[in-house]
């Protein structure tokens, strides 16, 4: 049997620190200097968290999460020359309607960060007459254009796909209710021309164990790799001080990534470090972006921590895909084509 390979664009500089001795369980180690933004960070601005990254022009470049000082969460582009060490435009992304009119949304927070061929895509939620999707496209990180919002009020979490699958973008999310919601599963749906989205298929519901008995949501947009799409996503748990967010991890269908091949039943990072356990929201792991390097099999994952503040972990490919496959639950729900 071949070795699993991680398919994508090799990053040489990925954000890196080597896994460190007495490592247990999942094989995911935190940076020692987390958390790497911490509060206050620019003007305006209390806490960055649930953020994305991505390389860009041989540095890093991110859609940022800012709460900002009037309590209303925005979108903040940031650089960075390391992926570690960040700095942040003052001001909100300025977005634009087709016509190139600002057309601002009215809050806007968990941006997500994915490059479809050419294109780079925002994808966040916000207000659409009730929590939705927004989404905006750019090229050179100057100008972004809103594209229409992708589905109905409630929905949360959405990840596009790296690439066309079949010809079509495919995009997983979360639908919800109107609060802080008590339940959910993932979906995947196709479109076109990302104006028109259907064939909404259902990927995987809450799972057996406790970390993610509640709820669970995308995270970083799924890795590409020969034994399916790689998805770390977090699972939520109640408990009577409230929810607690954990970092799961499964692998989808090429083909048709609502059937879930491998899905572990373990969680992969747990609050446990004083910035996940303590801050605005505690008991928070909450992921929204990796970047790898296929030659080298390193993944950086980024995560949000206790609404406050982000923090970052490794992992390697083949250490993460042996330990999904070897902790692997999966059910009917999972494996079905998700139709009914």
């Amino acid at each position: 049997m071949s070795k699993p390979v991680m398919i994508s664009p090799a990053v040489l500089n990925v954000p890196w620190q080597e896994k460190p001795d007495g490592i247990v369980n999942a094989p995911v180690w935190r940076y020692k200097e987390n958390p790497i933004i911490g509060r206050n960070p620019v003007k305006n601005v209390a806490r960055i968290f649930n953020s994305a990254v991505m390389p860009y022009e041989g540095k890093f470049i991110g859609v940022f999460r800012g709460e900002q000082t009037n309590g209303i969460p925005y979108i903040y582009l940031g650089r960075s020359e390391d992926g570690i060490h960040w700095d942040f435009d003052e001001n909100k992304i300025p977005f634009v309607d087709e016509e190139g009119n600002s057309f601002l949304p009215h809050y806007a927070y968990d941006p997500r960060l994915v490059k479809v061929e050419d294109t780079y895509y925002i994808i966040w939620c916000q207000d659409f007459y009730g929590a939705a999707i927004g989404m905006a496209k750019t090229t050179d990180f100057k100008t972004f254009t809103r594209v229409e919002n992708p589905f109905l009020p409630f929905n949360r979490n959405a990840v596009l796909f790296p690439r066309k699958i079949n010809g079509s973008f495919m995009m997983l999310s979360r639908p919800s209710d109107s609060g802080h919601t008590p339940f959910g599963d993932i979906f995947v749906s196709e479109s076109k021309d990302l104006v028109y989205w259907g064939k909404h298929r259902h990927v995987m519901g809450r799972g057996h164990e406790w970390w993610e008995s509640l709820k669970i949501g995308g995270g970083a947009a799924p890795i590409e790799t020969s034994e399916g799409w790689l998805m770390f996503y977090h699972g939520v748990s109640g408990t009577c001080n409230g929810f607690v967010y954990s970092i799961g991890g499964a692998i989808l269908d090429l083909d048709n990534p609502s059937i879930v091949k491998y899905r572990c039943e373990n969680f992969l990072l747990t609050p446990e470090e004083w910035y996940e356990e303590r801050g605005f929201v505690p008991n928070v792991v909450f992921p929204c972006a990796t970047i790898h390097d296929p030659e080298s099999g390193k993944i950086a994952i980024y995560y949000g921590a206790a609404d406050s503040y982000v923090g970052l972990a490794f992992t390697y490919f083949d250490e993460i895909v042996s330990y999904i496959k070897e902790n692997s639950r999966v059910n009917d729900n999972d494996t079905e084509i998700g139709k009914r």
